[in-house]
């Protein structure tokens, strides 16, 4: 079965002891940030230019 790769599931593999699964939880957290402030600027860069 695969693994979920939603947030809050990385987010409580984050507590597992085993190393492999926290860096995987880790990657996942981390592309979801950067997903998160990338959608974030392009808002920001498309509103910015409406208002022009």
């Amino acid at each position: 079965m695969t693994e979920k790769n939603d947030p809050a599931s990385a987010r409580r593999r984050m507590h597992s002891p085993n190393k492999k699964t926290k860096a995987r939880a880790l990657k996942i957290l981390k592309e979801y940030k950067r997903v998160k402030r990338h959608a974030r600027y392009v808002a920001m860069a498309n509103g910015s230019s409406e208002e022009k």
